[in-house]
């Protein structure tokens, strides 16, 4: 009798992440807050320490065929400190792991680098370490981000009250209308080099 088999697809992104941690409870006492907020919240004095952390992938978070490789490094270190912005407290510093195949060269990796350093120099961010590892899947980038904010200013999200005041930065939908601009070159670009390949075997007859 074969065993039951369940969908990642059922439960979807929260759903597999509360099934994986319905199984922990915090135990330490500095752990102010654990899942469920955009970082975690540790006791550090007079201050909080907040910690979160993100993964990037190739072809699932991100095409190389479009996405130039320091857009893609400040695009990391960003989409990791707005975390600890969202909750009131200032980045402080990252710590950077990515798996990279050989099909990437060593400019390949200054130009990652490049983005990621001017990330860190515009949110005053300090990288203080990391890991490297060989990939078969394509480029993997994951970043751990840490900031600091007093005990009496971190913002959660179960503080949320009526009548608060919400704030959004940038031009809503501007990156989701870029995203299909460049997919709808992509496939435009791939529609034409697949009418010259046939146009050329064409001409060879």
């Amino acid at each position: 009798m074969s065993e039951m088999r369940t969908e990642l697809s059922q439960l979807g992104e929260f759903g597999l992440i509360d099934h994986i941690t319905s199984k922990f409870s915090i135990s330490q006492p500095t752990t102010l807050k654990g899942i469920g907020d955009d970082a975690a919240i540790i006791d550090a004095g007079s201050d909080s320490l907040l910690i979160s952390t993100d993964m990037l992938m190739e072809g699932v978070h991100f095409n190389l065929s479009y996405m130039p490789l320091p857009h893609l490094g400040y695009k990391a270190v960003a989409v990791n400190v707005s975390d600890i912005a969202a909750m009131n407290a200032t980045p402080t510093q990252i710590v950077i792991s990515i798996g990279i195949s050989n099909r990437f060269s060593l400019e390949a990796v200054d130009a990652l680098f490049e983005g990621i350093h001017a990330a860190c120099k515009n949110y005053n961010v300090d990288l203080v370490g990391g890991d490297t590892t060989s990939s078969v899947s394509g480029l993997v980038i994951s970043i751990t981000v840490l900031g600091r904010a007093p005990k009496s200013e971190v913002v959660q999200r179960n503080g949320a009250k009526a009548n608060d005041i919400i704030c959004v930065t940038g031009d809503l939908g501007a990156a989701y209308m870029g995203l299909q601009v460049l997919e709808r070159e992509k496939k435009f670009s791939f529609l034409t080099q697949m009418c010259n390949l046939t146009w050329s075997n064409m001409n060879i007859w």
